[in-house]
């Protein structure tokens, strides 16, 4: 019998998403020299909770939230085919329970919710140097596509 589920994240969640918030925060603070002091947030998660087009999705295994993610529908650029789009964002699983699959189910859950909203295309940010992270979105068929750059002063 499968442990992990996915389901969309209640306000119950709420004090172990703010704590992957901060994780996910301190993982990434040394790929970016620019974010500021802590304390800092990333999302307003009570607002992603309950808007319409966002799906704020959890992982459980055995009823403990180990993992999330979320899939925000975008207006996309006027000179693109499409008029809207899907973004990926706080893909976070607990260290302990990587490896397995997580990040992955979370990532399709994603999907088939974007599918039912009429999403074509979907999107993500990844900092260049997070190699882990990078090969587990291309695991899930993501591929580069343009690369952001930066001249820090």
């Amino acid at each position: 019998m499968d442990r992990i589920t996915i389901r969309p994240a209640v306000m119950g969640d709420l004090p172990t998403l703010r704590k992957f918030e901060q994780a996910l925060i301190a993982a990434e603070r040394p790929f970016d020299p620019t974010l500021a002091d802590d304390p800092i947030h990333y999302y307003e998660l009570e607002e992603m909770i309950h808007a319409s087009e966002v799906r704020l999705a959890v992982a459980a295994y055995d009823g403990e939230i180990i993992g999330s993610g979320y899939a925000r529908i975008d207006a996309s650029k006027s000179y693109l085919r499409h008029k809207r789009h899907a973004y990926f964002g706080f893909m976070y699983v607990l260290p302990e329970h990587r490896g397995k699959g997580v990040n992955g189910r979370i990532m399709e859950h994603l999907k088939e919710w974007s599918l039912l909203q009429h999403i074509e295309e979907i999107r993500l940010d990844v900092y260049t140097d997070n190699v882990p992270a990078i090969k587990a979105y291309e695991k899930a068929g993501f591929r580069l596509l343009m690369t952001e750059m930066r001249l820090l002063r």
